[in-house]
């Protein structure tokens, strides 16, 4: 990105400029915390502005926009964390939530440092307003444009369902240490989804796409490569015949089936073990977990994606972290809590859902790299198998890393031919499993369009995901209705 922009500046006015606060005040805050011994406090400042429209039957039947803002107030010591929140930002709702913390430290005093370091963070995406970039009638006309043209492109469709969501966010941190980080945080979506009826037979299809942009990003020929998919996926569901079911070879396709990796590995590696108990890797370092040629990585780094940040929520840069690498287990995700306490170093991923929540490791992009294979001669490999193109919905335990998962395409593959697409199709396994049975990579890595939002202990953040295409020999059990 070749413009600079002044993050503190905009925070500044946003945060603090209208509620009289400098860092004198700031400091002054610190103080009343520290009046017992505590190994880290920061306080989090947060605006932001969203809003969503969805469009059925060619009518926008809801719209929602929602203003919020307030600060959270953390103290650390030793394995023991205070929180208070205020959706007040005034100095005596600071000292007031700065004093509900206190009671966590140990008698003894300790010092506060000046200010030392702004951080002016990676700069992966510009401050823009995305709810500011198109007024109110546009945004209708834009959910209406990606209707008409789903509706163009087969005449079998009887329904169209569209949505558009934004969020404008502000954030400014500050440490005790005397660090300080701002951010402004822009995110959109589109959505669509069609349904299409053909001799009484009913089926659907789904696709859209986002990142930290605004409107502008929804051109007629992202509306139309959207409402493509949509239409593509609903017309192969209606030729699909019943999923297979038992024990088989399985390509994943490249893209959004990705999601297996963040759910039931990458949740694994969110290095929380001292509060959350063990993990199917806990104290797995160095030692082989997956097969040769698997490398995973997780990067914060990626510009305008869904999941990148110029800055995690404690006000450290986001990173590009590999997790494992050549199928051996490398590192963690961690936050500064528990990078102290497991002695391993920051990666730049904790994250909270807003000012209100507590900060803990959760994943930014979570990626399989590229292999050496084709994907034609992964699915060519295969004398019976199924190829799950695209995944829907699923659940997993992040615990055990057992997992179930729906797939949204599907085909049938016997002799390395796709011979008919199927439906209902479930893949079911262990994430930790499945990653020593990879026995294919291919050469065609691809990211989610950007789907993603990541719920873990009532918090719901942006990610991303993205993999090549993978064949996985063995430990999948495909659910499905076919005898």
């Amino acid at each position: 990105m070749s413009a600079s922009f002044d993050y503190f500046a905009i925070a500044e006015q946003q945060l603090l400029t209208p509620f009289q606060l400098d860092d004198q005040a700031i400091n002054n805050v610190f103080g009343q915390m520290l009046t017992h011994d505590i190994d880290y406090a920061d306080l989090y400042f947060q605006f932001s502005r969203s809003e969503a429209w969805s469009l059925d039957e060619g009518i926008v039947k809801s719209g929602s926009f929602n203003i919020d803002q307030g600060v959270g107030v953390r103290a650390v010591s030793g394995e023991k964390t205070a929180f208070a929140y205020s959706d007040d930002i005034s100095l005596p709702a600071l000292t007031q939530a700065a004093q509900a913390t206190r009671a966590i430290g140990r008698q003894g005093g300790q010092g506060i440092a000046p200010l030392s370091h702004k951080n002016k963070g990676l700069q992966l995406y510009t401050p823009v307003d995305p709810l500011a970039s198109l007024d109110e009638v546009a945004k209708v006309a834009l959910l209406e444009k990606i209707e008409q043209i789903a509706r163009s492109l087969d005449p079998r469709v009887v329904q169209v369902m569209a949505s558009l969501a934004s969020e404008y966010e502000v954030i400014y941190i500050a440490r005790h240490d005397g660090h300080r980080a701002a951010d402004v945080r822009p995110l959109c979506r589109l959505s669509i989804n069609v349904i299409i009826e053909a001799n009484g037979a009913r089926e659907q299809g789904s696709a859209g796409g986002g990142g930290r942009f605004d409107y502008a990003y929804f051109t007629d020929a992202v509306l139309l490569d959207y409402a493509k998919k949509a239409v593509d996926q609903a017309v192969l569901n209606l030729d699909a015949r019943p999923a297979p079911a038992g024990e088989m070879t399985v390509v994943l396709g490249s893209g959004w089936p990705g999601i297996l990796l963040h759910e039931a590995i990458g949740h694994g590696l969110e290095g929380d073990f001292n509060r959350k108990g063990s993990s199917a890797f806990a104290g797995k370092i160095g030692q082989r977990v997956a097969a040769k040629g698997v490398t995973v990585v997780d990067d914060g780094t990626i510009a305008d994606r869904r999941g990148s940040l110029n800055i995690d929520d404690e006000g450290n840069p986001t990173q590009r972290t590999v997790l494992i690498e050549d199928g051996i287990l490398k590192g963690y995700l961690q936050d500064s809590l528990n990078a102290r306490l497991m002695g391993m170093p920051v990666t730049g991923n904790g994250r909270r859902e807003s000012y209100a929540h507590i900060t803990m490791p959760r994943m930014t992009n979570t990626l399989m790299e590229n292999g050496d294979k084709d994907p034609a001669e992964i699915i060519a490999s295969i004398d019976r198998g199924l190829y799950a193109v695209n995944f829907g919905g699923g659940q997993v335990d992040i615990t055990s890393g057992k997992f179930v998962f729906s797939a949204a395409e599907a085909w049938y593959v016997e002799n390395g031919k796709m011979l008919y697409p199927v439906k209902g199709a479930t893949l079911i396994g262990n994430g930790p499993d499945v990653l020593t049975r990879v026995s294919m990579i291919g050469n065609d890595m691809a990211l989610d369009p950007g789907v993603g939002t990541c719920g873990k202990d009532g918090q719901s953040v942006p990610v991303g995901v993205g993999q090549p295409t993978l064949r996985i020999d063995g430990g999948l059990t495909v659910g499905g209705t076919a005898g």
